[in-house]
């Protein structure tokens, strides 16, 4: 196996922060607190630079606020500050990572994504009914409270397999360590280093499913995964070996009331879709978030507080959504009740 080392400097030099910086500001120029953080860059980069070589750099609080997304979701917001290293670390430490995942991981890498996460969903039923004329049984699982329950322990471990420079990992221990939902446990949601340790750390499942449990067709979407098979009896073989496992080498356990056994012709949904026998559709509480989001963008229009363009590539967001999906019918009566709130 590969290891790196003497990486410490590619994080933290000036070059490094300023790429950082360039990459997270990005959208983000109007908040007051970026705007601050800009006011002053010069002095802020040289000043995170040297407590970073000398290491004094402490991680600041953070902050916590709810999102809709569509379920509730505590999201825990870095200062800008911090967030900058957290860009500087990922951009040197995702390449070295991004290679040890396997193809079907579809979440935070560049590249991927929900819609790619489907379409695999879909090709993978098809071949495994051939082309709809077998059996094809889906084991949908989620891990309970994956970001809250991280094991520092674990996944430090997991990282210094590859990563064998102390003055990196002693950065990387003041990142992990800076947030807890219990003593050693938890990451933050809000975190763009998150994103990566996730992936990381939920690597060691997908080796599992892959190599131990020979699962072919397989995907995982954050801390939601599906295993398609022909035979019912593997699936549910596999779902005790997969409890063990997470238990045992990852401190995880499976949500008790996520595991599902799904038959194709009942319909199998993964990140917002549903997969069936010759066609796709959308996910009902996807439909009906949709309908809220774009009826909210109207409403905002109307007061006068959106612009037109805003409006449109909010509405066209939507309904790229919906060409993921045999959705004929329903964009068409979407664009109708966008006519009808845009005149009422």
């Amino acid at each position: 196996m590969k290891v790196f080392r003497h990486n410490y400097d590619k994080v933290i030099s000036l070059e490094a922060l300023l790429q950082a910086w360039d990459e997270f500001k990005k959208g983000k120029r109007g908040k007051p607190d970026v705007g601050y953080f800009e006011k002053h860059l010069e002095d802020n980069l040289f000043q995170l630079n040297r407590e970073l070589r000398n290491k004094t750099y402490r991680h600041s609080p953070y902050t916590g606020f709810y999102i809709h997304d569509p379920k509730v979701r505590h999201i825990h917001k870095a200062t800008v500050r911090d967030r900058v290293v957290h860009h500087a670390l990922f951009n040197v430490f995702n390449p070295i990572f991004e290679p040890t995942f396997i193809a079907d991981s579809y979440s935070c890498r560049i590249g991927y994504g929900t819609h790619k996460g489907f379409n695999k969903l879909v090709q993978y039923s098809r071949k495994v009914s051939r082309n709809y004329t077998k059996d094809c049984w889906a084991l949908k699982c989620d891990v309970r409270k994956f970001f809250d329950s991280v094991d520092h322990k674990v996944l430090l471990g997991l990282i210094e397999t590859k990563i064998k420079d102390p003055d990196t990992m002693w950065l990387i221990k003041k990142i992990v360590s800076s947030y807890e939902t219990a003593p050693g446990q938890g990451i933050p949601i809000g975190n763009l280093t998150s994103q990566l340790f996730a992936n990381v750390y939920l690597n060691g499942l997908d080796q599992f499913i892959k190599h131990r449990l020979k699962a072919k067709y397989y995907l995982r979407y954050a801390d939601d995964f599906i295993i398609l098979h022909e035979d019912f009896r593997y699936l549910t073989k596999a779902v005790e070996e997969i409890r063990g496992f997470i238990r045992n080498e990852l401190k995880l356990e499976l949500h008790k009331d996520k595991v599902f056994f799904r038959r194709l012709t009942w319909g199998i949904d993964f990140v917002g879709y549903v997969a069936l026998p010759n066609h796709q559709i959308v996910r009902t509480k996807t439909k009906r978030r949709i309908y809220r989001k774009v009826n909210e963008s109207v409403v905002v229009y109307k007061r006068g507080k959106l612009e037109l363009k805003s409006l449109n590539q909010s509405i066209q967001s939507y309904l790229g959504i919906l060409k993921h999906a045999n959705t004929h019918k329903l964009e068409t009566d979407l664009r109708n009740q966008i006519w009808f709130w845009l005149g009422s």
